[in-house]
């Protein structure tokens, strides 16, 4: 009580002169909370520090973040220098490369964090909370409610799905009969000890939520390094967690730029970093790291609407929401269509493109752009319609009547139509097939004789993240599917390529860097490695004799 009568002072004494209804909203806010979402701006910026050894700490250096939504600077970071990053080095170094917890070692820390996972879930699932981290990540990350809520309950349920014993499930081992009484061999899942984690701007909650706690579920202790644009819902996040218990010295939260995380990535040594994020970045580290890496990169992603034309509406409506819901920032978003001609007299594209007139700044349902800049996303569609037999389907024009800060990007949603042979063109395909991390998609169309050039291209693409196949069609979804990689792979009329839901595993295939996120498969495979001990306590048989050199 008194933390939240003391907070109520500071607000007041802040906003003598604000109205009621901003100190009221202050009033109610969750109890870990040191921001209000409705109240962060130029004139009330909040502010984002670290925390190592089990203390919230400051820094000499603080950066400014500005507001996407009119370029204020209306959130100031610790972000710690490369001569500060000493008590992050030693802290990590506190945890032996046998972990905090393994299957022989302090086990009732697994009940311990599946304790904290039930607290956690119940306080995330509390309409006010919830409410409070969905109007955060807009803030810092801007989307449409519905968006931003799913990400919270996407977050809530995952805590919900390591409750009770489920933890301690994850370290699950087996057992082999041996060769001779006394002796057994037993496969453990062991932790890596100390680890880092890295994690983008799109999704400033269910990212790093969910790849930290599957570390800590495992017995490692990281470090958290969140994109510094949105790292203050997980410094929120952070704070929650304490308050259900979890242990202040089980893991350290770092704001940086990349110079510094790299820096202490070299000087820390973790024996296993998770980087979720642009593969140019994701192949640095796997070089400085010597291959201590597990990467869930960039997704230039497919989608194949098979032969078989049906429910055009909702098809519609489910490649309007691939490409453009969080305005195209998302992995996983649509990135190229793959249309067979049957379509082409549906009227999809029309409708495709009445969907997205409907997307407007005032809900975010479209918005800005974090780090491609409209001058960015303009010159590439540009470069697009100098292929023979492209035009623009769509959009194509910048965002109007907006006050986005031109260090990002605000574009209309759009889609460009390019010919799929010219596509396969080498001196195309690398330019068709660039990620473009916003509201950009490219559509081309086949016959039935070119499904081979269809599969042709996704073979090629170096990112084999997430895909769709539209069919209801067994014979076509089984040769497109036994001919493709992509690690998470929806299937049916209903398939999309976006979603990233607590109940099956996302991720990418075809790289053994590769990572996934979410599931009791996807956190021991990047969070443990496999352990054997073989038991072989005797007894020496009675007859034993010593045997000829061998």
């Amino acid at each position: 009580m008194s933390r939240l009568l003391s907070r109520r002072q500071l607000a007041a004494a802040a906003r003598r002169s604000a109205p009621l209804a901003c100190v009221s909203r202050w009033l109610h806010a969750p109890s870990f909370a040191t921001v209000s979402p409705q109240e962060i701006s130029g004139s009330s910026p909040a502010e984002v520090q670290n925390f190592v050894q089990g203390s919230w700490t400051a820094s000499a250096n603080w950066n400014w973040i500005v507001d996407p939504l009119n370029g204020e600077k209306f959130i100031k970071v610790a972000e710690v220098q490369g001569t500060e990053i000493k008590p992050f080095v030693e802290s990590l170094s506190t945890c032996p490369k046998h972990g905090l917890h393994n299957p022989l070692k302090a086990p009732e820390r697994y009940l311990m964090y599946g304790d904290i996972s039930a607290k956690a879930a119940h306080m995330l699932g509390q309409p006010a909370v919830s409410d409070f981290f969905a109007k955060l990540i807009q803030r810092v990350s801007p989307k449409s409610y519905q968006q931003a809520l799913a990400e919270v309950q996407v977050s809530q349920k995952f805590l919900e799905n390591f409750c009770g014993d489920q933890v301690r499930f994850l370290a699950r081992s087996f057992a082999v009969p041996g060769n001779h009484l006394g002796q057994r061999s037993n496969g453990y899942r062991w932790p890596y000890g100390p680890v880092a984690i890295i994690t983008p701007f799109n999704f400033p909650l269910e990212i790093p939520l969910l790849q930290v706690m599957g570390a800590l579920y495992m017995g490692n202790k990281p470090v958290l390094k969140v994109d510094s644009k949105v790292s203050v819902v997980m410094e929120q996040m952070l704070r929650l967690l304490h308050d259900c218990g979890l242990p202040a010295e089980d893991m350290d939260f770092l704001n940086s730029d990349g110079i510094t995380m790299n820096k202490l990535l070299l000087e820390a040594n973790p024996k296993m970093t998770l980087f979720t994020g642009s593969s140019r970045v994701a192949e640095k580290l796997a070089a400085d790291l010597n291959g201590r890496i597990k990467l869930e990169d960039a997704g230039f992603d497919w989608k194949i609407l098979g032969p078989d034309v049906q429910e055009v509406d909702y098809i519609a409506w489910v490649c309007d929401q691939d490409a453009y819901a969080c305005s195209g920032q998302k992995c996983s978003a649509q990135s190229v269509l793959f249309m067979h001609k049957n379509w082409s007299s549906s009227g999809l594209i029309e409708k495709m493109k009445k969907l997205s007139e409907r997307r407007k700044l005032e809900d975010l349902t479209i918005g800005p752009v974090l780090t491609v800049t409209t001058e960015a996303m303009t010159e590439h569609m540009n470069n697009l319609l100098k292929i023979r037999g492209s035009k623009v389907l769509f959009g194509g024009e910048p965002l109007e009547n907006h006050s986005i800060p031109k260090i990002y990007g605000a574009l209309k949603p759009t889609a460009v139509f390019v010919p799929l042979d010219e596509i396969l063109k080498s001196g195309n395909f690398e330019l068709v097939t660039k990620e473009i991390f916003g509201p950009f998609q490219v559509v081309t169309e086949y016959s039935d004789d070119q499904l081979e050039l269809v599969l042709e291209a996704c073979e090629r693409m170096n990112a084999h993240l997430t895909a769709a196949v539209v069919s209801n069609d067994p014979l076509f979804l089984q040769d497109v599917l036994g001919r493709s990689v992509n690690g998470t792979t929806y299937a049916g009329i209903r398939a999309r390529t976006t979603g990233a839901p607590q109940n099956h595993w996302f991720g990418p295939a075809g790289d053994p860097r590769g990572a996934g996120i979410g599931t009791p498969e996807a956190i021991k495979l990047v969070w443990s490695c496999h352990r054997e001990i073989i038991y072989d306590i005797g007894p020496v048989p009675k007859d034993w004799a010593l045997p000829s050199p061998t």
